[in-house]
């Protein structure tokens, strides 16, 4: 999928809204379990309930490596749902990956070729030819961590080094290397006050944006500083949509707090026009 596509789908849709497919069987309703594939099926029934309200779905790997083969067949079968169902949804592989080249290149195959994502997060410590090989498939999107939502973001990513903040010289860097066009960037709600600073270096890139909702970030100051003209902003909520409910009713209580999120994008988006 291409950005161009992405931002079509935003302006039909109303909606800059990613999901967060992070499945816990601790917190799935109890009558799923009995199923062959929980995780598949909470997945499905997420997706048939929400997919005309957002624009992007994120399973975070780990959910899913954690249960072995059955988690990573579920991961497998909810991407190929999503892709033969809703082509036009843009899917984030949350697996923040990031070794040396080779190791990057398998790992970009995996979710670009065999699972056949649309995107995948990758974390920059290793440097440019970590990133790289991720970055060389077209139509493909390396979304990097740049500064994160997380307590512990502060142990490294504001240090001051030669009088710029650290996060600050990364997105710089970033910029050079090959392909650079197929990056984005994942940016934490809770460091709003950032933003203003970050579309100064990347001022058309997409930033993703965790940490609306559960973890206090404000979706208006979010936009507020980090909307481009081209909205560039893929905000994700997780928890606070799939785990709605944990009743029979899961489903349709996912798609009300989704259909909230989505109106107040729209109600920002309108005012913009």
């Amino acid at each position: 999928m291409t950005t161009q596509q992405l931002q079509q789908q935003i302006q039909q849709k109303k909606s800059f809204l990613c999901i967060g497919l992070d499945v816990d069987l601790n917190k799935i309703p109890k009558h799923l379990l009995e199923l062959e594939d929980p995780i598949f099926a909470f997945n499905k029934a997420i997706i048939d309930a929400t997919h005309d309200l957002t624009v992007s779905y994120k399973p975070n790997t780990a959910f899913y490596e954690a249960h072995g083969m059955k988690g990573w067949s579920a991961l497998q079968k909810t991407i190929n749902y999503i892709n033969e169902k809703h082509p036009e949804i843009f899917t984030i592989a949350d697996a923040k990956r990031g070794d040396i080249g080779n190791t990057s290149s398998m790992y970009a195959k995996a979710f670009f070729e065999d699972l056949n994502f649309d995107s995948v997060t990758v974390a920059p410590y290793m440097g440019k030819d970590s990133i790289e090989p991720f970055l060389a498939f077209e139509n493909k999107h390396t979304i990097m961590l740049a500064l994160t939502s997380n307590e512990g973001a502060f142990d490294f990513q504001t240090l001051n080094v030669d009088g710029k903040e650290l996060y600050k010289q990364l997105l710089e860097t970033s910029k050079t290397w090959k392909n650079s066009h197929n990056l984005m960037y994942v940016v934490g709600a809770t460091k709003a006050e950032h933003f203003t600073d970050i579309r100064k270096i990347v001022p058309h890139s997409f930033l993703l944006v965790p940490g609306v909702g559960a973890q206090g970030g404000s979706l208006s100051e979010v936009c507020k500083y980090g909307m481009s003209a081209n909205v560039g902003l893929l905000i994700n909520s997780s928890r606070g949509i799939i785990y709605a409910s944990n009743g029979i009713d899961f489903a349709e209580k996912a798609r009300e707090e989704a259909l909230k999120m989505q109106q107040e994008m729209q109600a920002i988006l309108n005012n913009r026009a």
